[in-house]
């Protein structure tokens, strides 16, 4: 009996340390990918006065969604374009992406978004990923909670405040 007890207990012990950290249906993303992408991510919303992107794990939710609500052929896109970042950091600095520094990671981040001509086919990627980045950073708890409401100007209407004649 405690052997097939510690052969149904072993498939959950036994994790694959090339699988990305969340389940996904459609796309295949392994644990260096998803650094790579959480690297980005605390590029595009780092921290400062406000918690960064991996603190908020917008990297997971971006990867969720990328698996959800894209069609394959953007899947793909997204995919081939996460791969080709570490290379185009390891040609234009001779370090991987993660390696770079933050001047470095913006400056490539800033090219592949103006579709510099050897980064073009990167730009597709970066623009999914800004935007699922963004939309899960709007969405977070610190944004929905902590973040201060912006009101228009002159502010709210006060149909009881005191006017004074002229």
């Amino acid at each position: 009996m405690i052997i097939a007890g510690g052969i149904a207990i072993m498939p959950s012990c036994s994790n694959d340390p090339g699988k990305a950290s969340i389940e996904l249906k459609k796309i295949n993303i392994t644990a260096d990918q998803e650094a790579l992408l959480s690297e980005i991510a605390e590029t595009i919303i780092s921290v400062k006065d406000i918690p960064g992107a991996k603190n908020l794990n917008l990297h997971l939710f971006t990867m969720k969604m990328v698996d959800d609500c894209h069609n394959e052929e953007e899947q793909k896109v997204f995919i081939i374009g996460l791969n080709n970042v570490d290379k185009a950091a390891e040609t234009k600095y001779g370090n991987s992406f993660a390696k770079c520094d933050a001047r470095q990671r913006t400056a490539l981040l800033t090219a592949i978004s103006k579709e510099e001509e050897a980064l073009k086919d990167i730009a597709p990627f970066l623009k999914i990923a800004k935007r699922r980045i963004i939309q899960g950073f709007m969405n977070s708890k610190y944004v929905m909670t902590d973040l201060k409401k912006y009101e228009l100007v002159p502010g709210r209407y006060n149909g009881y405040f005191p006017v004074k004649q002229a």
